[in-house]
């Protein structure tokens, strides 16, 4: 999987920004706004939000630096004592020798082919959050692809999705604050399960207050964080074969606070799922990747005789790859890819009678080769569509764009819902990508429309 660094690629962006507001969703209800900030979820502004990142000497705010899998980073922090929610937002960067970590090999096929320089530890990774100790909830990291990732050419105009904009994952403090309102320091911590160099990682601390009281108290009431269940199948002979890891993790935590608002008790959940089916062929020249992950954030508020306020989260992240590369001679070598990314993220809310709900959809498609001499590219061509759809109550808004050979093919914007917007990309149909041979036949077409242009 090559990434390029030259002078080409590697330098100074100069960006135009367009910048679009959409009001917010209304509210489930506008009685006890402390209550209905609990049960908004994102929407609800903090008070405060402390930077959870590392210490230098100039307290300059570097990210954490995870450089292998029994590495870890922490932050001392102290809140103030009148807290009645806390979230913490955590953003993650992978690079070297994880930056394409969705398809890197299990140790067994490097020690069985005696592969030098090709990263291992296989292709899952998790992000541990803790708390004085205690793992408080996880990130399964969405396959971010830089601009010079698999091939350079599928990013031109269109990059890959969270590229320029790192996504950021929640994750719910609140049941906690019993252990942490004590006016001392505390501990935030971050590790990543089988990681290589490198990994950076930081976070915000958001933090709802208390105007009405200078101190609230609360407990932890129960803790569950089950070990992670990770599992590898192999089938392979030398060089050529397939992989398939699986892994699924339980955390959940309750607790209450006491403040003005009253004594709110908070449920927070994560269920994650995962598989990646990896196949490797033509003496390693050839990997298809198939992996998806899928996670539920649960959050509930309840006060006593008072109806059960809930926010749950449903995210589905899809990555699938296909690239062949062939030797062509005097350090020159052909690369075809063929890349499908994207997630598709559903979120409800309910507050006694009320219910809300939204579901966002953003999708990339993509097709390059690419010829390289000496780690530079020579010629080539690549090709991208993406389809970004959002459907919440009563608002809608789609962009369906698609370009080729650094121009700019189709663009569609507008915001009515209708399933004429939703083009071929969405996660039902692709599923097609898990089939090598359809795979290799459009390798072989893409392949012969460079040729041809040649």
């Amino acid at each position: 999987m090559g990434n390029i660094v030259d002078r080409t690629y590697t330098g100074i962006y100069h960006v135009n920004v367009s910048i679009y507001f959409y009001p917010a969703e209304k509210k489930l209800s506008h009685s006890d706004h402390g209550f209905n900030n609990l049960a908004s979820g994102r929407d609800s502004k903090a008070d405060l939000i402390l930077p959870i990142s590392r210490n230098l000497a100039l307290n300059d705010g570097f990210w954490f630096e995870i450089q292998n899998s029994s590495d870890s980073e922490a932050k001392e922090f102290k809140i103030p004592q009148n807290v009645y929610r806390a979230v913490l937002e955590v953003y993650v960067s992978f690079h070297e020798n994880d930056e394409f970590w969705y398809g890197n090999y299990p140790n067994e096929y490097i020690t069985a082919n005696n592969l030098t320089g090709s990263p291992g530890n296989g292709p899952f990774r998790e992000v541990l959050v803790s708390l004085d100790g205690e793992i408080v909830g996880a990130v399964w990291p969405f396959t971010v692809v830089f601009t010079g990732g698999i091939n350079p050419l599928l990013w031109r105009p269109i990059t890959g999705i969270g590229s320029f904009d790192l996504p950021s994952y929640d994750i719910e403090i609140t049941p906690f604050l019993g252990n942490i309102l004590d006016g001392k320091t505390h501990k935030l911590g971050f590790s990543v399960t089988n990681a290589l160099n490198v990994w950076y990682i930081d976070a915000n601390l958001h933090l709802w207050l208390d105007h009405r009281s200078t101190i609230t108290e609360g407990k932890l009431l129960k803790h569950e964080s089950k070990p992670l269940a990770l599992s590898l199948v192999s089938n392979f002979t030398g060089l050529n074969g397939k992989f398939l890891t699986s892994a699924r993790r339980f955390i959940s935590s309750n607790g209450w606070v006491k403040s003005s608002h009253g004594n709110i008790t908070t449920r927070f959940n994560q269920h994650f799922g995962y598989s990646n089916l990896m196949e490797m062929g033509k003496d390693g020249d050839l990997q298809i990747v198939n992996q998806t992950i899928k996670f539920t954030d649960n959050v509930s508020f309840r006060k006593p005789s008072s109806n059960v306020k809930a926010f749950k989260s449903l995210k589905n992240f899809e990555f699938d790859m296909y690239s062949d590369y062939m030797d062509q001679g005097n350090g020159t070598s052909l690369s075809v890819a063929n890349v499908t990314l994207g997630f598709k993220e559903k979120n409800v809310k309910h507050a006694g009678l009320g219910f809300a709900s939204n579901i966002l959809r953003n999708l990339q498609n993509g097709q390059g080769v690419m010829v390289v001499k000496n780690n530079l590219v020579q010629s080539g061509m690549g090709s991208t569509q993406q389809e970004y759809t959002y459907n919440g109550s009563g608002f809608c808004y789609f962009r369906n764009i698609s370009s080729s050979n650094y121009t700019i093919l189709d663009d569609n914007v507008g915001n009515t819902c209708s399933e004429r917007n939703h083009s071929h990309l969405g996660f039902g149909l692709g599923r097609w990508w898990q089939f090598p041979a359809r795979r290799a036949s459009l390798a072989s077409e893409l392949l012969n429309k460079y040729n041809d242009g040649v």
